[in-house]
């Protein structure tokens, strides 16, 4: 089995360390003068060299030469996410006194200190107060914030940062010639972006091509073995966003789906690129919106990320013109003294008191939309995703049964899953007095300047990307 790329070229000396200059200079200059430390932490983003630099001085100060396969008695590393507890630090505590074998220094690399138990903390810290003279130790952590104040101010503290662009293309060019991959700067270049400023990612990533690819590999390769969406797609799903183009929206997040992108690079993509509209001004939706947008989407660029929940995001930034329209229905099977009313009075139950009223239609409906906004305005204080999606639906009343009609089917699975529905009953009661019978309808749209396969098409895809909404209601197509 050969060794991984990140591995293979992982920097021996601090002089070949890329990207941290700021650093590995700073710690020459130490080094010459003899000017060591008894504590150092490292902090920064993870895959930037925080592990390597660590190793490297651990071996540069005991003028040892670094090897990543040799391992030295006076060199000990403790990964702190699976060594937390108070014990394995008090064990560190009684053995550092231990003069060094051979060794000038016994250097501790401790890493993803901030793991450690407050116990742990504060046992590490007696140490840290009085270390030996030939003890040395060199922490790293991924979250410096989560370090207590009293450990960080016993320390040298390097903050590591991302890599950038230029510096990882270049690198992964460097290692693409070595291995002999025939590789395009554009594939680099979406390995870098990609990669997110870790260096370890973007070499995995190279790795990964170098191991699937016989032939020369380019851009769109890469983009579709990463996930990485494309960029026409998702400057054409901001406009939809912009301009309200509610199905549209949909369309474009499946064709990203058939693309194979993967949910948390689109959030990450989308994000990107609204941060640069807002910083350029070329937005054509409100910047207020477009930061909002990206909070929303903030959370969806982790792993386990859905295309639901992005539909939601994107959704919520919509801002719908129309106001939803509430149809009064006749329902006059209720009694028979509605057939002697006159032709333009209708019967509808809305009041707690579930008596009949009769009044002329067009008041109806006036009264109808007047209690249905109220209901709207009521639900957008207490879950403003499920208002937008509201304003979009017609809303009829029919005895105790309210019909809501939508442009796009919801995913009935996902609808129990959540306290949607229970919300919506909540607020109807609250504010129309009563619990009414929820139905839900989807009525696709017919658009008389498309062929009738384009239509079918275009809805099928739409269906199946659309999030759920509302829990409990039964979904049927008219």
């Amino acid at each position: 089995m050969g060794k991984a790329l990140y591995r293979k070229y992982r920097s021996k000396t601090l002089d070949e360390v890329v990207g941290q200059k700021h650093i590995t200079d700073t710690l020459n200059n130490a080094l010459k003068k003899d000017a060591i430390s008894h504590a150092y932490l490292f902090t920064g983003p993870r895959g930037v060299g925080k592990t390597s630099v660590a190793r490297i001085l651990a071996h540069e100060i005991n003028g040892l030469p670094y090897d990543e396969e040799s391992t030295h008695l006076d060199i000990i590393e403790i990964d702190a996410a699976s060594n937390r507890r108070i014990d394995e630090i008090r064990d560190l505590r009684d053995k550092v006194h231990i003069a060094p074998t051979s060794a000038k220094y016994k250097v501790y690399i401790i890493d993803e200190v901030h793991m450690l138990t407050r116990e742990a903390f504060n046992a590490l810290l007696k140490t840290l107060e009085e270390p030996p003279e030939h003890a040395v130790f060199i922490l790293a952590t991924t979250e410096a914030h989560k370090v207590p104040e009293t450990i960080i101010s016993r320390t040298q503290q390097f903050s590591f940062k991302p890599i950038d662009n230029e510096h990882a293309v270049l690198h992964l060019r460097m290692i693409a010639d070595k291995e002999n991959l025939d590789i395009s700067d554009k594939a680099l270049s979406l390995i870098a972006r990609h990669g997110g400023g870790s260096f370890r990612d973007s070499i995995s990533m190279l790795d990964q091509l170098a191991g699937l690819s016989e032939k020369s590999i380019d851009d769109k390769e890469v983009a579709q073995l990463l996930g990485v969406p494309d960029d026409e797609l998702l400057d054409s799903l901001i406009g939809h966003v912009s301009d309200g183009e509610v199905e549209n929206l949909f369309l474009a997040v499946t064709k990203l789906r058939e693309h194979g992108a993967s949910p948390s690079n689109i959030s990450q993509r989308l994000i990107e690129k609204l941060r640069a509209g807002v910083m350029n001004n070329n937005l054509t939706m409100s910047n207020t919106k477009a930061i909002k947008l990206m909070k929303d989407l903030l959370g969806y660029t982790g792993a386990h990320s859905s295309f639901e929940a992005i539909e939601i995001a994107l959704l919520d930034a919509v801002e719908f013109s129309e106001q939803p329209k509430v149809k009064a229905v006749e329902d006059v099977q209720k009694t028979k003294e509605v057939e002697s009313l006159p032709e333009d009075t209708t019967v509808v139950t809305i009041e707690p008191e579930e008596q009949n009223i009769e009044v002329s239609a067009d008041n109806l409906t006036n009264e109808i939309d007047k209690n249905w906004d109220t209901v709207l305005k009521a639900l957008k204080t207490k879950n403003n995703t499920l208002y937008g999606v509201l304003r979009m639906a017609d809303a009829q009343i029919v005895g105790d049964k309210i019909t809501l009609t939508f442009k796009f089917e919801f995913h009935k699975k996902q609808l129990k899953q959540n306290k949607n529905l229970e919300m919506l009953h909540g607020v109807i009661v609250d504010n129309l007095g009563k619990k009414y019978e929820l139905e839900l309808i989807v009525k696709k749209s017919d658009k008389k300047d498309q062929k009738p396969s384009e239509i079918s098409s275009k809805n099928d895809e739409a269906i199946t990307s659309v999030s759920n909404i509302f829990g409990g209601a039964e979904l049927l197509e008219s």
